[in-house]
């Protein structure tokens, strides 16, 4: 039944949105599109249906679940599920160690549980049909099979997006097994914990437990140790935030200590070979000119400012939000919107020193000012940077749009980084890959000159949005506790 209840759910989203779909198709035909001349058929059809998409009807968890549905594994891929055993204690306290080492106020945060990470190693297998399914053999077959079709030495441990609340390894199947075919590389997906259950920092003690346990890989593991310089963080929106976030731990740990202790062992903190953030989320607040500026060409809605009079999130209320106390965002206390290690936008220029080559993707979407201005902090403390941005490109276009032009010059560029930065090989530039409509034509642009907000004008309208959800949490608070006394 649940294979044939997947086609008839599909079928009714698209006849309910076929006036949306019509609408789309004769602008775009009669060249008064608002975005004609910057998005093709293809991608202004993806963005409006995705648009429609994105609205608050659906409770929290039902919205969590939806995005979560399996979608089976079949084609060129192989897929083996591990589950990486539970640390010591060491792991988490070590996170906690780099949060206060970064705090500049009175920053809070939820102490998490340490736990066991669940992951998919993830490959390219080749010789197979789209509808090919995996053969029916053990997880530890499956992963020999895997690393027999991925040659490199580089691993790349991957962290899905999806707003720190949504979506799971499963939904990017489809796109890591087509980075491993294009690196050679084998991929381990994990499976962080989400909020709002698990809030900050929850994730990132997940994220530091992967990314140890390749290099030290606890007893009964699938795979051999990795050396650290051979392995690429690397993730998409949310996934592109924890990447830059667990770096930034790393690098604080490689500053204040020497080891930590992890199965047993008293390890070194080492530094990855390299970063790899597609459209990458570096501010919670969601406050940069580009969220409304690039809205026409974007799935992702402006949320409200703080010019406007807060408002609580309208999701409709379930069993996992709105939490006790209520918080303003799923995600964080609204105290800690500002700290590195959940906006890396707030991180000065002298945090990024010493990181290993970070190569940051982006369209022209809402995000876009937050990951340029990242680059270019990161360019001002030395470090070997690669960016670009795809001209009228949707937020994560390139994994969404894999065969298109544009989707294959992201995969193209993408691939070609991991292996250099494995290979300890990156060149470094002070500009910023232009790519046009189409890929027709690139030209480099100053990563000084590449945003125009500047490091004080981001400061301020940080400093602005903070406050404004600090404010509001606050009413929040006051009005759940008055309510408790009733």
């Amino acid at each position: 039944m649940s294979s044939l209840k997947q086609p008839i759910v599909l079928l009714k989203a698209i006849l309910v949105r076929l006036p949306l779909i019509l609408k789309t198709l004769i602008l775009h035909g009669i060249q008064m599109s608002p975005v004609t001349g910057k998005q093709d058929l293809r991608t202004e059809l993806t963005v409006a249906v995705l648009r429609s998409f994105m609205g608050l009807k659906h409770s929290v968890l039902k919205m969590q679940k939806d995005s979560m549905r399996d979608p089976g594994i079949k084609g060129p891929m192989w897929v083996s599920k591990v589950t990486l055993p539970q640390p010591e204690i060491d792991v988490r306290d070590a996170v906690l160690r780099a949060i206060d080492v970064l705090k500049t106020g009175d920053e809070t945060c939820d102490i998490p549980d340490i736990a066991a990470v669940e992951a998919e190693w993830t490959g390219y297998r080749g010789n197979v049909g789209k509808r090919t399914a995996q053969p029916n053999i053990s997880e530890e077959e499956k992963y020999h099979k895997l690393r027999a079709e991925s040659p490199s030495d580089m691993t790349i441990l991957y962290f899905h997006g999806g707003a720190y609340f949504l979506m799971d390894p499963c939904t990017h199947r489809v796109p890591l097994a087509h980075l491993s075919h294009r690196t050679g590389a084998q991929i381990l997906s994990i499976r962080y914990r989400l909020a709002p259950q698990n809030p900050f920092p929850a994730g990132l003690v997940d994220a530091l437990t992967a990314y140890l346990s390749l290099i030290h890989p606890p007893p009964g593991s699938l795979h051999k140790p990795v050396p650290a310089n051979k392995i690429i963080l690397a993730g998409d929106s949310a996934g592109g935030n924890l990447s830059l976030v667990l770096l930034q731990t790393l690098l604080t740990l490689h500053r204040t200590s020497h080891t930590l202790h992890f199965h047993g062992k008293d390890v070194p903190i080492e530094l990855p070979g390299g970063l790899a953030a597609v459209s990458p989320w570096c501010d919670i607040t969601r406050s940069m000119p580009s969220v409304k500026r690039n809205e026409l060409f974007d799935f992702l809605d402006a949320p409200p400012g703080a010019d406007t009079p807060f408002e609580p999130i309208p999701f409709p209320p379930d069993d996992i939000w709105p939490v006790s106390p209520p918080r303003v965002d799923l995600f964080c206390n609204a105290n800690m919107v500002l700290h590195p290690l959940v906006s890396p936008l707030t991180a000065p220029a002298e945090l990024w020193k010493d990181a290993p080559p970070i190569w940051i993707s982006t369209g022209e979407e809402g995000l876009t000012d937050e990951g340029l201005i990242v680059a270019r902090r990161i360019h001002q403390a030395g470090a070997p940077l690669v960016a670009e941005m795809f001209e009228g490109m949707p937020h994560c276009h390139g994994m969404l749009m894999i065969e298109t032009t544009q989707g294959r010059r992201f995969f193209e560029s993408f691939a070609s980084f991991c292996r250099d930065a494995a290979a300890g090989r990156v060149t470094s530039t002070s500009n910023l890959t232009y790519i046009s409509y189409k890929a027709k034509s690139e030209k480099q642009i100053p990563i000084e000159k590449a945003c125009e907000t500047t490091d004080e004008e981001a400061d301020a309208l940080l400093r602005k949005s903070a406050a404004w959800r600090l404010e509001g949490e606050k009413a929040m608070q006051k009005e759940w506790r008055e309510r408790a006394r009733l």
